[in-house]
């Protein structure tokens, strides 16, 4: 209570601090596609006569400020777009509110030679930060001939990703747990599927996604690595539309229409977005693939449903709710594995007629349940709910932008698990954490610099939790940057993954132990039980033409310490828990080449991960020295209707620990009677005293794509996809079954065709 009444009275003191002078005026406004009536994002907005310009945010909102009274021509222009230009006149002391619509251009450009996203690249620090939008996740083969974002975030630099079979996602050295993944701002635990091809979100209601891989500001917090934060779109405002869209792999469909339409440009409306999807690959896998898995086949099976209802006002005030249903499974012989997710919540966005402070917030409530079970252990089953609110206050200025708020987290965790050595580890546990936050964005000149606070408060332990942020970036020239970043970061959230299978269908979570834990070298009491890093970040960025950019970025990250469940328990006196450190650092570099017609991506990360479990140093699973992605598109045809796509993925092998030996081993259940000469025993495994001293082979995997569009009508498209993913059927290791001594592979060679529909 006392931090919700010190945030109110900061944001009245906040907002005549940075609150505009008397004799100025300011002009803010929202720029819509005319056709389509979604947010045009990273529009270039100009005052023509005043030399101030900015560019629209990924709601297509934009504020112009500090204005001196007059009249004015505000000019939009976007690539692929006719320019607009609206005659404005600014007034002392009036917040002016200006809808903004724009046509696509009735022919088309030579090349690219004007960005919006070039322009925010020079006025936003962006150091770790890789924005991705549905048309660049389009650009990319994809198995099935369906574009999904879990394809596209592995060819991004410092993401690992471990297999095409339930396969995990690491940033920069951060294990899952340490990745926060936002939809809409609620937290998704778990955002793949089983068939690691595909994940929970729809490219076609995805409008962008942020991919923060260190050193991110105060505005993001409860996690030690990295953020993937999904924003959708709303449903169209002007007329009913859909897609249908099947391959072998899955079926999909959207529908969206307004239910009270737009009438007038820029005015209010209410509209409605349904999407759902389907597995079909457990079904046409001993039609089209029999060769996979001769006694199993591709045994996922996975179902999504997300809905979305919108209102939007005149003035650009909004207010959407949402809701999602995801159910996934898989049976191997030896398993069967499930999960089922689902939530929903609102956010809104107000806009005040007579400030200069944007107020927005977000309240969420989720549900996560997962279960494995094995023919030859105890069931496992893990659940974790919570809520998550968030209040925010945006201030912006000419040259500055004030950013505050109250988030609030409530989770609850219910584990149920028994080792190897039938030690019980079952609990319950309920957290609550509070966080206040301040982030200060500053321009001047060639200069752009963003400190950052944060504080976190769980009360479950209880602790408090400081967070200094900064982010900083200087403008060599309008065509060189440099920048740096770097905070410190906690959480209370630890999984039970086991790192000796680089694999894990089965996730467990639990909240930080109430017991105390020890440092691994000292073996004296910690004095707090949080999981905490430090990041620091630095890069430069050049514009070597206008259709070229490279970046290039070294990190480090310093955890300080992580919390992990004590799988080895063998006595009653053992801890339930074990702390380490760790340390993680490399050096990323991407390129990206963009014409009217082509686009090559290209990204290189050599990254070292290491942990320190109080006996020695060892790299974790994940620990992928070398990782290259390319990823290339081409266009033909006079109305583009034709393209090809590749994509070649190449990374060296992953550490495991070696095996020495195995041991008969006996459960003595009829004790003397137990016959140890021809009675059935298990196997059991002698490993190397060297953790994760061996390496598995080199991964590597190519990927093509054939595209054709038919257009039909005013709105109609259709399209049909050729695509192969594994092209040349490289043998990539998925595990190794060391008690038959048997090697599984990841997915083999796997044509397929698809076809969608879209009016």
């Amino acid at each position: 209570m006392r931090l919700l009444l010190t945030l109110l009275c900061f944001s009245l003191f906040s907002g005549s601090l940075f609150a505009q002078k008397p004799d100025k005026g300011t002009i803010r406004g929202t720029i819509y596609d005319k056709e389509s009536t979604q947010p045009v994002s990273f529009a270039t907005v100009q005052l023509e006569g005043a030399t101030i310009g900015v560019t629209s945010d990924i709601n297509g909102f934009f504020t112009l400020a500090n204005i001196n009274p007059g009249q004015y021509q505000l000019l939009v222009t976007y690539v692929g777009y006719d320019s607009s230009r609206t005659a404005v006149t600014v007034k002392a002391g009036e917040i002016l509110y200006q809808n903004i619509t724009i046509n696509e251009a009735g022919s088309k450009l030579g090349e690219v030679v004007i960005s919006g996203r070039k322009e925010q690249a020079r006025n936003d620090v962006q150091i770790s930060k890789l924005s991705v939008t549905p048309k660049q996740i389009r650009s990319l083969p994809s198995t099935g001939g369906q574009a999904d974002i879990a394809q596209y975030l592995t060819v991004l630099p410092g993401v690992i990703f471990t297999g095409d079979q339930g396969g995990q996602l690491y940033i920069r050295g951060g294990s899952p747990v340490q990745n926060r993944i936002l939809l809409d701002g609620m937290t998704i635990f778990n955002p793949f599927h089983s068939i690691g091809f595909f994940s929970v979100f729809e490219t076609e209601l995805i409008r962008n996604v942020d991919v923060l891989t260190g050193g991110f500001n105060a505005d993001y917090g409860g996690r030690i690595s990295a953020i993937v934060d999904v924003k959708t779109r709303e449903g169209n405002r002007k007329r009913l539309s859909g897609l249908v869209s099947a391959s072998p792999f899955q079926a999909k469909a959207l529908i969206e229409g307004p239910i009270v339409p737009l009438k007038t440009e820029g005015g209010a409306s209410v509209s409605f977005v349904l999407t759902g999807k389907k597995a079909l690959i457990n079904q046409t896998d001993k039609t089209f693939y029999s060769y996979v898995n001769d006694t199993v086949g591709i045994p996922f099976d996975y179902q999504d449903v997300y809905g979305k209802l919108s209102f939007l006002t005149g003035n650009g005030s909004k207010l959407n709710f949402f809701g999602f249903r995801y159910d996934d499974g898989v049976k191997f012989p030896i398993t069967e594995y499930g999960w089922q997710s689902g939530g929903g919540g609102f956010d809104f966005t107000l806009i005040p007629s007579n400030s200069n402070t944007i107020v927005s917030g977000v309240l969420t409530f989720t549900n996560y349940k997962s279960n494995i079970v094995e023919a030859d252990r105890k069931p496992r089953s893990s659940t974790i709910s919570g809520y998550n609110a968030v209040l925010n206050f945006t201030n912006f200025g000419r040259n500055n932008e004030v950013r505050y708020g109250l988030e609030m987290n409530g989770l609850r965790t219910v584990f149920e698990y028994v080792n190897f050595r039938d030690y019980d580890f079952s609990r319950k546990d309920d957290n609550t954490e509070v966080a206040g936050f301040f982030r200060w964005k500053y321009k001047k000149g060639p200069l752009v610099i963003e400190p950052g606070f944060r504080i976190q408060y769980y009360a479950s332990l209880p602790s408090v939790s400081p967070e200094p942020r900064l982010g900083i970036k200087y403008n060599l020239t309008d065509y060189l940057r440099i920048k740096a970043a770097g905070g410190l970061y906690s959480q209370n959230l630890l999984s039970t993954v086991n790192e000796r299978d680089i694999v894990n269908l089965f996730v467990g979570f639990l909240t930080t132990p109430d017991e105390q834990v020890y440092d691994p070298v000292t073996l004296l009491p910690k004095s707090d039980r949080l999981q905490k890093a430090w990041h620091g970040v630095g890069g430069v960025e050049i514009d070597v033409s206008d259709n070229f950019d490279l970046n290039v970025e070294g990190y480090y990250k310093d955890f300080t310490q992580l919390v992990a469940l004590n799988r080895n328990k063998t006595k009653a006196n053992d801890p339930n828990y074990v702390a380490e450190t760790g340390e993680a650092y490399g050096i990323d570099f991407s390129g990206k080449i963009e014409w009217r017609k082509a686009y090559l991506w290209a990204a290189y990360s050599l990254g070292y991960v290491t942990r320190f479990d109080g006996e020695q140093t060892y790299p974790p699973v994940f620990d992928r020295r070398h990782n290259l992605n390319v990823v290339g598109t081409y266009q033909m045809g006079k109305k583009d209707e034709w393209e090809f796509g590749a994509r070649f993925n190449f990374g060296s092998g992953f550490p495991f620990t070696l095996t020495q030996g195995f041991y008969t081993s006996y459960n003595f259940d009829d004790i003397l009677n137990t016959d140890i000469y021809g009675g059935n025993a298990d196997y059991g495994i002698i490993y190397d005293s060297v953790r994760n001293g061996g390496r598995l082979p080199y991964y590597h995997r190519l990927d093509l794509s054939i595209k054709r569009t038919f257009e039909f009508g005013k709105h109609g498209k259709a399209e049909i996809t050729a695509s192969c993913t594994n092209v040349y059927d490289r043998p990539n290791i998925f595990y190794f079954d060391r008690v038959r001594y048997e090697r599984i592979n990841q997915l083999p060679v796997l044509p397929s065709l698809s076809f969608t529909v879209q009016w």
